[in-house]
């Protein structure tokens, strides 16, 4: 049956914010069901911010009306229902559409009218609460309007980054490009840059300092009077090109602020906190003759009450797919160890960083269990959870769900075992040769501080 057009420009022109169709990926024949985020008019065009259901948040985009398919649309209602309309006339069955019933009263708030980063403790605090302060009255309004929204988990108070609650504010990006190094990379997710950064079309960061210009002059102009050539911080890793170095976040409360706001560009699942003091950063560089070049870092509090040893990790894009990640994890088990403790990375976790954390946690097990020797009275060797913990820093939750994710935990006569097949074992090897580059602790100069007072921070 032949479309008709005048039908299909109605329908465009009835779309609003919180409806679902179906609508064409970038470099894509796919047509996933997306929900309308926002609307916008650039000219004679109008824009449509989509976002993919059951797809990452990072694919969200702003799309024109002939990748849209109007055939099939779903409504929102003020009861948080949905109804459908078609090309033929027919309606569909009503559909529940979580927590739209926010977004068909108003057009979502703009992120750019969040007030601008200082560097002034007090500035920062004051953007602290009005951030928490719009979520919390968002939540609400949800809350009262559409009473069978699942429970979210309730965020720590303390950190530079806590859990992100789904808030209109935050589901748009609002950074197009940001220029780091010789790198220009496309941002994932919503950060709070200024308003009169996030209006250009490209942010210039400065690479050793994170400092953010509106220009690429402006950015060498900068570089001129920066005299830092790598974090600023105590260098307590190093090995031919890879370093890390150590940030207290209340000595160094800039930087660490401005490695939060590019981090947060590529991390969804964690909102904004400007309270650095109680975290230190490690940051990941590689160095060359021009300095030590940020690849990745990790958060991690100084004092944490759920023996968590990362707050946040990210390996930046251009770095991605070489090893850095697990390269970063090891890292932090690698100061677990030396504090004699087991630690276990914050939840949750990104996509991305569970895949990392999974894959590291099956190679440093096997490889535990495939080391293992006999003991001399029992031609089987013999190892116990705790014995593995103790020998990699892994917190036993973590063990135990690794092993039943391989399926290598087995009842057998009223005791659990751990059985290994030949697949397995290949498997493991040939990853642990993939991987070219470990952290080597006699490199790692590094001595446990004792942040049980807060006098110390």
């Amino acid at each position: 049956m032949k479309e008709d057009p005048d039908f299909l420009c109605d329908s465009v022109n009835l779309l609003t914010e919180g409806c679902r169709l179906s609508v064409r990926m970038h470099s894509s024949d796919d047509w996933p069901l997306a929900e309308v985020i926002s609307i916008k008019d650039v000219g004679m065009t109008r824009y449509y911010y989509v976002h993919y259901i059951d797809y990452n948040k990072r694919l969200d985009e702003w799309v024109t009306e002939e990748r849209l398919d109007t055939r099939k649309v779903q409504y929102p209602r003020k009861d948080g229902m949905t109804t459908g309309t078609s090309g033929t006339g027919a309606s569909t069955p009503k559909i529940k559409v979580e927590n739209v019933s926010i977004l068909s009263q108003s057009r979502p708030a703009s992120p750019l009218s969040l007030p601008p980063v200082t560097q002034q403790n007090n500035d920062a605090t004051v953007l602290s609460a009005a951030l928490q302060k719009k979520i919390s009255r968002k939540r609400k309004i949800v809350d009262n309007e559409d009473s069978q929204d699942l429970p979210t988990p309730t965020p720590r108070q303390t950190g530079s980054m806590v859990m992100q609650h789904d808030d209109v504010v935050t589901r748009m990006k609002n950074v197009e490009m940001i220029e780091l190094g010789l790198n220009k990379i496309s941002p994932w997710y919503f950060s709070p840059y200024p308003q009169e950064m996030v209006n250009l079309g490209c942010i210039f960061i400065c690479e050793f300092c994170l400092k953010f210009k509106k220009s690429r002059t402006s950015l060498y102009r900068h570089s001129i009077k920066c005299n830092l050539r790598h974090p600023p911080g105590t260098e307590i890793y190093r090995k031919e090109s890879i370093s890390f170095f150590e940030i207290d976040g209340r000595k160094n409360k800039s930087y660490s602020q401005n490695l939060c706001l590019l981090a947060k560009l590529f991390l969804d699942h964690k909102t904004l906190y400007y309270d650095t003091d109680p975290f230190l950063f490690y940051v990941m560089t590689e160095y060359d003759l021009k300095g030590f070049h940020i690849v990745g870092y990790f958060s991690k509090e100084k004092e944490s009450t759920e023996d968590y040893n990362v707050a946040c990790i990210l390996t930046l894009p251009p770095y991605q797919r070489k090893g850095y990640g697990k390269l970063l994890i090891e890292f932090s088990y690698e100061l677990s160890k030396f504090e004699g403790k087991t630690g276990t990375p914050e939840k949750p976790l990104s996509d991305l960083g569970l895949l990392s954390y999974r894959s590291y946690w099956s190679q440093t097990i096997l490889d535990i269990l495939l080391t293992v020797k006999p003991m001399p009275d029992n031609e089987k060797p013999q190892i116990t959870i705790n014995e593995i913990c103790e020998l990699t820093s892994i917190k036993k939750e973590d063990v135990v769900s690794t092993l039943q994710i391989l399926n290598l935990i087995n009842y057998y006569k009223g005791q659990y075992i751990i059985s290994i097949n030949k697949d397995i074992i290949t498997t493991h090897i040939e990853s642990f040769q993939k991987r070219k580059i470990r952290i080597d602790p006699k490199c790692l100069h590094w001595n446990p501080k004792d942040w049980s007072k807060r006098a110390k921070w």
